[in-house]
């Protein structure tokens, strides 16, 4: 362990990289924290998370593009900007949930969350983030607006929460927090959870994302982004930040 209650809850140790900036999303520890795992007796390596910093481009890459305006005209796949008024009353904080959970079913320790974890997500979670850093990707077929994924990504709270007097919010704390949200007074974009159905994986949804939320990034001063922890046997997920020289660290 650690093993969150729900999949939304940080997980593991680090064993690696101690060197770098923490993000609120996962667990910091010190090098001595697994030094003692390993000096005991019954204990060992269930599973292995990776990290990656990756860069925002000058310009979004070319494959990108190129992939997105080809499946915009090929599946009918289409971007969609969020309004808060659609998220909390309009049903979309309920579907971005539901597509979470169809899309991550299969990966290693998720546990499906229960409609109050997802009520209690739409009201805590959503509601102070930037819906311009929300992407949502959705297929027009046959006149629907099917929801296929989704990216929420945010500014990151590390400094933020690093001058906060002893890890407090009060009675200063909350300034420099809501400053890196509201206001992007940070470098860094942290990419909290990043959904494609299974389905539409293959044919480049993906692509769709990165072409919206990458422009996104160089009008706010973010300078690259945080991936969070990803299963070292996920090469799918893996795969798509080749574009984005990625660094493992």
């Amino acid at each position: 362990g650690p093993l969150g209650f729900t999949d939304m809850d940080p997980e593991g140790m680090l064993v690696w990289g101690f060197d770098q900036l923490g993000t609120m999303p996962t667990i910091y520890n010190y090098a001595y924290y697994p030094e003692h795992i390993e000096a005991l007796e019954g204990f060992e390596v269930d599973n292995k998370y990776v990290e990656f910093k990756i860069m925002v481009p000058d310009e979004v890459p070319e494959k990108y593009a190129k992939i997105a305006m080809m499946i915009e005209k090929r599946y009918n796949l289409h971007v969609r900007k969020l309004t808060k008024k659609e998220v909390f009353q309009g049903g979309m904080g309920q579907k971005i949930f539901d597509l979470i959970n169809d899309t991550y079913k299969d990966l290693y320790g998720y546990s499906e969350l229960s409609q109050k974890q997802i009520d209690q997500l739409i009201k805590s979670y959503l509601g102070f983030l930037d819906f311009n850093l929300i992407t949502c990707i959705e297929d027009w077929t046959d006149g629907e607006h099917k929801l296929i994924g989704v990216g929420i990504t945010m500014p990151s709270l590390a400094h933020a929460l690093r001058k906060c007097h002893r890890g407090r919010l009060l009675p200063f704390g909350w300034f420099h927090v809501l400053r890196a949200i509201k206001q992007h007074k940070t470098n860094i974009v942290d990419l909290l959870l990043i959904g494609i159905l299974p389905e539409y994986r293959a044919k480049g949804a993906n692509a769709l994302l990165f072409a919206d939320l990458i422009p996104w990034y160089q009008k706010y001063g973010i300078e690259w982004g945080e991936t969070q922890v990803e299963l070292e046997t996920n090469a799918g997920v893996q795969g798509q930040w080749g574009a984005l020289t990625p660094v493992m660290h």
